[in-house]
């Protein structure tokens, strides 16, 4: 608290009219106006009214080779060789074509797209329609205009045609496609968007065909969220298949516009297997997806008739005694429809594998060191390997043969750019082997637009040849954005793991004004689970905000990356299976104990905070290791995983049915009498993620041990508090450890 009162006086004396003559109050003034300079929560925290991040530009993009730069009332093209800045049009001239025609104005010309790299023509994706506006002659080539309540649009730019849904139908050119009962979808995310699942419809490459996802929830428990906006609270159930439950069943159906005819893939009994990976074969004949048995062991890639629906092939099938987990679709090569990538971590690594459909094998069944095997039907040859992953295919340069990737060769801790020649595997940077990049690829693969940061550079934006990777001109060259500010310093280290072997990553985070001779507490950062990184080689290693905000009021902030998080590999993440947040907990106590080893560092007083899973690991960690952790505060966290979700749940920890003495271990109510220090539960009340019962459940599970944790709930809000209620998040969080560390 007294931070806040010192910062309070300093805007008093701010706010003070000067007065002639007062040297000492000027002297004071100044003083306290360095007081000031510390950022605060509303300069850190997205939803704050003085929110400070590093400078960007919004919607740059590629038509053909030109680079695209919008501004709020212009649009520029770029020449990528040397930088040079052409006006195409003004956000004027748009909005007057549009009024024109009745059909509203923009307010920015951020969100504009250049779809057609042959054409002089804007793509205005507007509420409730699609306009295309062409600049050159000045005037709407098309419109469509379409429900207001219309969710998940999906423009085809080939076509012209438009799915969306609205409420649980989908509809195409304002025709109703499907007209379903209570308790089922289409043309929505299906399996809770696991398996890198976004969308539910997919255009097929001419936009003459709609692929698109039916899912039949009827059959899935109800979970009751309550909406206390009403006058009387109104129950609002939503449909919540539990681990080990009844799960939906979901059909992947074709649409033809043409004839308003729609068939169903014959996937025959869809109990129990999911769908995933979506993507049409260029010749538009036949449709591709990856089939995943329940148990998340087993995948298929298959290939289905698109006009009689009937199985065709399956060309490939992969198992693992853990979990097989397909993330991405087949991609075609853009001058070889016969072949496509296909990627997979079945050497441990996230890889890209090229498939030939005209060469078949001989059928091998191929053992890997983990006790798992796969069959290729077709000739697969590796494009890439080592002990670093794949993260994206960014596009293709088909005069050249190569394909563009993001990956982590260089570090873990890093994203960067590469091209991949196809016919002999040659990796090639792209980049300048720095920090995290995210890059588009011009039309023809002949230019990067590469966004890109490091630990000590807020943002830069680039434009690249793919000749050699060179920068060809500087769009942005961010400053950064607490210049002026009194910040903390962030250092980068590795640790050993608890098995003693593994190198983990940890991030600390020192306050601005740091004192060698003093004793610090100490608040632990962690998520832990799969699919995250907390640590990487970005603008200030990652930090978030809060954790700056919390060295700065003199605490040391701490993040190790354990082992089950993501980026590392296929063993360093599923470790971890059937027991979550058991081994994840012991790495987290090994990065204590080196804490604790700093001499700056008081033993005494280390707290942990983390949401979600890391809510989990929050809890877990203040449950076992009562003498370690005396403060925590745990936001939406998984209590009992058998209150989890199916897809997610039974991936990492089977079901209760068939790994009970896991769900018992990992089941935090069965620790509440465990519980010594201070622990604060925050939870949302609409949470249809990580549902309120875990919450409601360990509080009574306290109760019954006679044990006093806090709770706290944030009306109206899902699985995170976003918005302005996000400072008053952080904001809560401060004040309990203030309070109690």
């Amino acid at each position: 608290m007294k931070t806040i009162c010192k910062s309070i006086l300093a805007a008093l004396l701010l706010a003070m009219p000067a007065m002639p003559g007062t040297t000492v109050m000027a002297q004071e003034t100044t003083m306290n106006s360095n007081e000031l300079k510390y950022p605060t929560l509303e300069d850190l925290i997205p939803g704050g009214e003085t929110y400070r991040f590093a400078e960007t530009l919004y919607g740059v993009q590629w038509w053909g080779d030109q680079c695209i730069k919008p501004t709020l009332d212009s649009l520029f093209a770029i020449n990528p060789k040397n930088g040079k800045e052409t006006l195409l049009t003004t956000r004027e001239h748009i909005n007057q074509a549009l009024q024109a025609q009745k059909l509203g104005k923009l307010s920015h010309l951020y969100s504009v797209q250049l779809p057609w790299a042959d054409k002089t023509q804007l793509l205005l994706a507007m509420k409730g329609k699609y306009v295309v506006y062409d600049w050159k002659a000045d005037q709407i080539v098309s419109s469509l205009v379409f429900d207001q309540q219309a969710a998940n649009a999906d423009y085809s730019t080939e076509s012209g045609h438009v799915a969306y849904t609205i409420g649980n139908n989908l509809y195409v050119d304002n025709h109703q496609v499907t007209d379903e009962p209570e308790g089922v979808v289409c043309g929505q995310t299906v399996h809770r968007n696991e398996f890198g699942i976004s969308k539910g419809t997919f255009w097929s490459p001419s936009g003459q065909l709609l692929a698109f996802y039916r899912m039949d929830e009827s059959m899935v428990s109800q979970y009751p969220l309550v909406d206390i906006t009403a006058r009387v609270g109104k129950v609002d159930p939503v449909r919540y298949p539990m681990a080990g439950m009844t799960s939906h069943k979901v059909q992947v159906g074709i649409y033809n516009p043409a004839t308003g005819k729609t068939l169903y893939l014959n996937t025959g009994d869809p109990t129990d297997r999911y769908f995933t990976n979506i993507s049409w074969a260029p010749d538009e004949k036949s449709l591709f997806l990856i089939e995943l048995n329940r148990d998340q062991n087993h995948s298929k890639l298959c290939q289905y008739d698109a006009e009689t629906g009937k199985l065709m092939d399956t060309l490939y099938q992969e198992k693992h005694p853990k979990y097989v987990e397909p993330q991405q679709p087949i991609v075609f090569l853009p001058w070889d429809d016969t072949k496509f990538i296909y990627q997979s971590q079945k050497d441990g690594y996230n890889h890209l594998y090229l498939f030939d459909t005209q060469i078949k094998t001989e059928v091998q069944r191929v053992e890997d060191k983990a006790g798992g095997n796969h069959i290729a039907f077709y000739q697969m040859k590796p494009l890439t390997s080592g002990p670093w992953l794949v993260q994206s295919i960014l596009g293709f340069n088909a005069k050249k043969k190569e394909i563009f990737i993001t990956a982590t060769k260089e570090s873990p801790l890093q994203s960067n750019l590469y091209k991949v020649n196809v016919a002999n595997g040659k990796l090639t940077p792209m980049d300048n082997g720095q920090g995290v990049h995210n890059a588009q690829l011009s039309a023809s693969g002949t230019y990067l637009l590469d966004n890109w940061s490091a630990p000590d550079v807020p943002r830069v934006i680039d434009l690249r040849s793919t000749a050699n990777g060179r920068q060809t001109a500087c769009l942005l060259t961010a400053a950064n954005p607490f210049e002026g500010f009194k910040m903390p310093s962030v250092e980068v280290g590795t640790l050993k793991a608890a098995d003693g072997k593994t190198d983990l990553y940890y991030r600390i985070i020192k306050p601005a004004d740091f004192d060698p001779a003093k004793k610090y507490p100490a608040i632990v950062y962690v998520y832990g689970g799969p699919h995250a990184q907390m640590i990487a080689s970005n603008w200030n290693s990652s930090a978030r905000g809060w954790d700056l905000y919390m060295a700065n009021k003199g605490y040391i902030l701490f993040t190790l990356d354990n082992r089950g998080s993501s980026n590392r590999g296929l063993e360093f993440e599923n470790c971890t299976f059937r027991h979550l947040g058991i081994e994840e907990g012991k790495d987290q106590v090994k990065g204590v104990e080196f804490l604790q080893s700093l001499p700056y560092v008081d033993a005494n007083r280390i707290g942990v905070h983390g949401w979600s899973f890391g809510g989990h690991m929050t809890t877990a960690l203040m449950l076992r290791y009562p003498d370690t952790f005396k403060v925590g505060v745990a936001g939406g966290p998984v209590i009992d995983w058998g209150y989890y979700e199916v897809m997610y749940g039974e991936r990492y920890m089977d079901t209760p049915q068939t790994n009970p003495d896991g769900y018992k271990q990992t089941n935090l109510k069965n620790l509440a009498p465990q519980l010594k220090g201070h622990l604060l539960i925050i939870h949302d009340d609409h949470d249809d993620t990580c549902v309120p019962q875990h919450t409601l459940s360990f509080i009574k599970a306290c109760v019954d041990a006679r044990t006093y944790p806090d709770m706290f709930i944030y009306p109206c809000h899902k699985h995170n508090v976003l918005g302005r209620d996000r400072v008053h998040l952080h904001e809560k969080i401060t004040r309990y450890f203030e309070d109690y560390l």
